[in-house]
C-alpha cells in the first residue's frame, strides 16, 4: 500500500495539476505513466479478463448457473469443463457467473470506503483545529478497532443481507487506513501557493478542495482504491465462505461455501474448490500488481530507487 513520502516542489510536478487544473487532466496523466509500467499492464490483462468475464457471462456461460439438473459430482468433461456440484450444477458457469458479484462487491466496496477516506481525510486537513481533532481521533478509534471481529459480528447481525450488507460492512471497515495517508498529504498542501491564490480570489472551500487540493492527489486517491478494492474482493469471500453472506448469490465466496458444505475434496469434486479460490488469487494478483505500479509511479522516492537500479543493472 501507499506509504506517505513528504514531496517537495520538483518531485511532483509530473502528478500535479496547475492551478485551476482539472480531476481528469491528472488522472490522464497518470494514465499516460502508467502505460509503460510493465507491472500495470499485466495486471490490468488480468482484471480487464475478469470484468470481461463479468460482462460477457450471459453469452460466454454455456449454462444456467442455477439449473441442478445435470449429474451429481461429475468429472471435468467436454460438456462441463470444469465438472458438476453435489446439486448437478455445472461449476463452470458458476464461475463466470460468480465474477459479476465478486466484482461488485470489491469495487464498490472500494469506492464507498475511499470516498469516506478522502471526504474525512481531506476535510480534517483543510479545516485543521477541532475539527482535524475531532476526525482524527474518529479514524484512530477504527484504526486500533480489529477489523475482522468488527466485520464478522456486524455481518452475523445482518446476516442473509446480500451484497448490499456486505458491502456497507467492508466500507464502514474499510476507510480508516485510506483517510490516515490521505490528511498527512492534503496537510503538505494546504499552505502552497496556488491554494492561497485560491483563497485569495474569494473561491469557497468545496471548490478549492475538489478543483485545487483533490487534482493533486490523483495517485494516492488511485492507489487507496485499489487497497480499498482489494482489501474487499478478500473481505467479501471470506464471509462468505464462512456463512456470513447469502447463501443463494452467486460469487466465488459462496461457492467456496457450498463446496465446503458438500466436502467437495472428498466427493470427488476438487474444481468446485480449486477454480473459484485461484480465481480470488489471481484477481488479487492483478489488483495488487497495479496498486504496487501506481504507488510506485506517485511515490519519488520509489522512483528514485527503481531509476538507480536501472542505471546499476545498465553498468553492469
Amino acid at each position: 500500500m501507499y506509504q506517505h513520502v513528504a514531496l517537495d516542489e520538483p518531485s511532483t510536478q509530473i502528478l500535479r495539476a496547475p492551478p485551476g487544473g482539472s480531476v481528469l487532466g491528472a488522472v490522464a496523466r497518470v494514465a499516460t505513466m502508467a502505460t509503460s509500467n510493465l507491472k500495470v499492464l499485466l495486471g490490468v490483462v488480468i482484471l480487464g479478463g475478469f470484468v470481461a468475464m463479468a460482462l460477457l457471462a450471459p453469452l460466454i456461460s454455456p449454462y444456467d448457473p442455477n439449473a441442478a439438473v445435470y449429474s451429481l459430482s461429475s468429472a471435468p468433461s467436454a460438456a462441463h469443463l470444469l465438472g458438476t456440484t453435489q446439486s448437478g450444477q455445472d461449476i463452470f458457469s458458476q464461475l463466470i457467473w460468480g465474477a459479476r458479484e465478486t466484482l461488485a462487491i470489491g469495487f464498490l466496496a472500494g469506492l464507498f470506503a475511499t470516498v469516506l477516506a478522502v471526504l474525512i481525510g481531506v476535510t480534517a486537513a483543510y479545516l485543521g483545529g477541532a475539527v482535524d481533532g475531532v476526525l482524527s481521533s474518529i479514524t484512530d478509534i477504527f484504526l486500533v478497532i480489529p477489523a475482522l471481529p468488527l466485520m464478522i459480528i456486524i455481518a452475523k447481525y445482518a446476516q442473509g443481507g446480500g451484497m448490499w450488507v456486505l458491502i456497507a460492512v467492508i466500507s464502514i471497515t474499510g476507510w480508516s487506513y485510506g483517510a490516515r495517508q490521505i490528511r498527512p498529504q492534503a496537510l503538505s498542501l494546504r499552505n502552497r501557493d496556488f491554494l492561497e491564490s485560491a483563497r485569495v480570489r474569494g473561491e469557497h472551500a468545496g471548490y478549492i478542495i475538489l478543483w485545487e487540493v483533490l487534482p493533486n492527489m490523483v495517485s494516492l486517491i488511485v492507489a487507496i482504491f485499489l487497497g480499498a478494492a482489494l482489501y474487499g474482493v478478500l473481505a467479501a469471500a471470506g464471509l462468505q465462505f464462512i456463512g456470513l453472506g447469502n447463501p443463494n448469490d452467486l460469487s466465488w465466496g459462496t461457492m467456496l461455501y457450498w463446496a465446503q458444505n458438500s466436502e467437495a475434496l472428498l466427493s470427488g469434486s476438487p474444481l468446485w474448490v480449486i477454480a473459484p479460490g485461484l480465481c480470488i488469487a489471481l484477481l488479487g494478483a492483478g489488483v495488487a500488481l497495479i496498486n504496487y505500479a501506481v504507488d510506485e509511479i506517485g511515490n519519488p522516492a520509489l522512483r528514485a530507487k527503481k531509476r538507480k537500479r536501472g542505471r546499476t543493472q545498465a553498468a553492469a
